[in-house]
């Protein structure tokens, strides 16, 4: 019974794997002219480099460069979102908020990347790397990681970070941190690639309603 389930779990990775490959691939594919446009506009709007570089965490702790296009204006100073996302991590924000909703550091196109995710687009060359996938939880700054309490930590065990998730499309960032784990530790139980696919057909309604988006 034990080496059916680890069977079962080897075919789920090569079929969440392949998906990853050919969507992502499709993606970079079908996406590039709009990639193209960010590009220009991104390189008009504020001088700096157009792709956002990060160190992020992800499955059992294994570093990684997260890419998003940037929102943000250059060298500015992290210290205002490791400060609220402590205190957000801790249940001490009263917006009950992921993000920041009125942070001055960013751009005036990093806003309209942000309200309908484009500045994400990025992630698809993650996912083709294997250092994410489409679905799954959100990879932590190593800072966020260090808030964690000891049960946070499991999300990071279950399955690889991924573009989007459950909690993304119920409620994006409008959940309590807590909720947030608990639908990622629901998602990585539940897995299927059923569930993938049902995921990602509402992740486009959620991204481009703009609620919970900053």
């Amino acid at each position: 019974d034990l080496v059916q389930r680890d069977e079962a779990r080897k075919v789920s990775r090569v079929i969440k794997r392949a998906l990853d490959i050919v969507a992502s691939s499709m993606a970079l594919l079908i996406l590039s002219p709009i990639f193209l446009a960010i590009a220009v506009a991104i390189k008009r709007s504020s001088p700096g480099p157009i792709l956002f570089r990060q160190k992020r965490v992800g499955q059992y702790g294994v570093p990684f460069t997260f890419l998003k296009f940037r929102s943000m204006r250059s060298g500015n100073d992290s210290q205002i979102h490791r400060e609220y996302i402590t205190r957000f991590i801790a249940g001490n924000v009263d917006s009950g908020v992921y993000k920041i909703t009125e942070d001055p550091r960013v751009t005036r196109v990093g806003r309209f990347l942000r309200k309908i995710s484009l500045d994400e687009l990025p992630q698809f060359l993650n996912v083709l790397r294997g250092e994410m996938s489409l679905v799954g939880p959100r990879p932590p700054i190593p800072y966020e990681l260090e808030a964690y309490d000891i049960w946070h930590r499991r999300r990071l065990l279950e399955v690889k970070p991924g573009i989007t998730g459950l909690w993304q499309v119920n409620g994006r960032s409008r959940l309590p941190f807590d909720d947030m784990v608990r639908l990622d530790l629901r998602y990585a139980n539940a897995w299927s690639f059923w569930l993938d696919i049902k995921i990602l057909l509402r992740t486009p309604r959620a991204v481009f309603s703009g609620d919970g988006a900053y």
